[in-house]
């Protein structure tokens, strides 16, 4: 998208507002089905948590993609969107055996990650395919808050817990269908990739009736000009001769899964928000949005970049400022940014506000969620309207309490 279309939308809404580009989601999805286009049987499940506004999941089905999910609700969500029961792959952390029952029934491809659950779930359903999530000890992002393989990891059964697993096998005779591995995101090593592969590799040869590997997804992409981002022309390259030469090696061909969530939507989407006050104070200039943590929390929560513009201005002189929001709590979204001169009234454009943005924002401070737009077709289209004060008081339920009267 244009800086000219952004601010046309801007300046229609006037207030804060989520876009999302359909174009390069889908750039995106042929990128990698080009890079692992030597594998015969290759299936992409975009991980709903990313961005799970209901257009979009609708849009991500029609390019042919499955779907990664973490809650029955994103379950139901999906299949509200389109996709066919057999095209999600349910993938929670933690949750109650009663919820996974729940998914089961629906006709979800099931993936468990701990001994507990995977023995329950065993024994009262053996004829149920299950998928079994691995925790390969493997460190292959850059940072720990969302690298999710490595020891100390929640994710996942242990790779020296396989005896286990093995043991818990025969003695429900369940039938493990697929083995799935996540090491999280921003992946900068595709070797370390690799090599958790190989680790993957191993642990699927103790399986007799695999149909797929899952590998998750974590691929990193570039959050401001000359960044780095993982090679998927060189991985998928390596890794799909890697994976082609397994399924010989197997007896059979295998389904290949990824689960790309921030890969799809990060850059497809932008926040664009008003700058209300612009504050000069003795050592830093503040340009103070119509926004906060509230609305993009990533910046406060991760420490993460957003390349951030000034729309309203993109030829002018450039000048350093710190983007701060209005929450009454230190909400700064860049510090000592190089942004073209700021006045108040002019929209500043976040890059790489698809994955993990909205999809986090909250009413902390009882104020509304944006409004999302779908740019497609050179047409913006309103896909969430932003919130009022009757969403907030909803749910609520409100009691009276009468004043009684002291008696004397």
């Amino acid at each position: 998208m244009t800086d000219s279309q952004l601010q046309a939308i801007a300046q229609h809404h006037g207030r804060s507002v989520y876009v999302y580009d359909a174009e390069k989601i889908e750039s995106q999805y042929n990128r990698l089905t080009q890079a692992f286009g030597a594998v015969p049987n290759l299936r992409l499940n975009y991980a709903a948590k990313a961005l799970t506004n209901i257009s979009i999941l609708k849009w991500i089905h029609h390019l042919g993609c499955g779907l990664d999910t973490v809650s029955l609700q994103e379950v139901d969500l999906g299949l509200k969107a389109g996709f066919e029961p057999q095209q999600i792959m349910f993938t929670p952390n933690g949750v109650s055996l009663k919820e996974i029952e729940a998914v089961a029934q629906k006709g979800v491809q099931i993936n468990i990650d701990n001994l507990s659950i995977l023995e329950q779930f065993g024994s009262r359903y053996p004829n149920i395919p299950v998928c079994i999530r691995i925790n390969p000890h493997v460190m292959a992002g850059g940072n720990t808050n969302i690298s999710v393989g490595h020891i100390d990891s929640k994710f996942g059964i242990s790779i020296h817990q396989i005896p286990h697993i093995l043991r818990i096998v025969e003695n429900t005779a369940m039938h493990i269908n697929g083995i799935h591995m996540h090491t999280g995101s921003d992946i900068l090593d595709i070797e370390v990739f690799l090599h958790a592969a190989e680790i993957l590799f191993e642990t699927a040869k103790q399986f007799d009736r695999l149909d797929f590997i899952d590998f998750g997804s974590g691929f990193k992409v570039p959050y401001k000009p000359g960044d780095i981002e993982t090679d998927i022309e060189e991985l998928g390259e390596k890794l799909s001769a890697r994976f082609n030469q397994f399924c010989q090696e197997y007896g059979r061909e295998l389904q290949l899964i990824f689960e790309p969530g921030k890969f799809l939507v990060s850059q497809a989407g932008y926040f664009l928000t008003p700058v209300n006050v612009v504050k000069q104070t003795t050592s830093t200039v503040f340009a103070h949005v119509d926004s906060g943590f509230n609305h993009l929390m990533r910046p406060m929560l991760y420490g993460a970049y957003h390349h951030i513009e000034n729309i309203s201005n993109p030829e002018g002189k450039k000048r350093f400022y710190t983007v701060v929001g209005y929450i009454c709590e230190t909400d700064t979204f860049g510090s000592n940014r190089q942004i073209s001169e700021i006045k108040e009234g002019d929209f500043l454009a976040f890059h790489n506000a698809g994955a993990y943005c909205f999809s986090m924002a909250s009413n902390y401070n009882s104020r509304y969620r944006p409004a999302e737009i779908l740019w497609h077709n050179n047409k913006a289209h309103l896909i969430r309207k932003e919130e009022s004060f009757e969403d907030l008081v909803q749910n609520q339920v409100e009691l009276e309490f009468n004043t009684v009267e002291e008696v004397s």
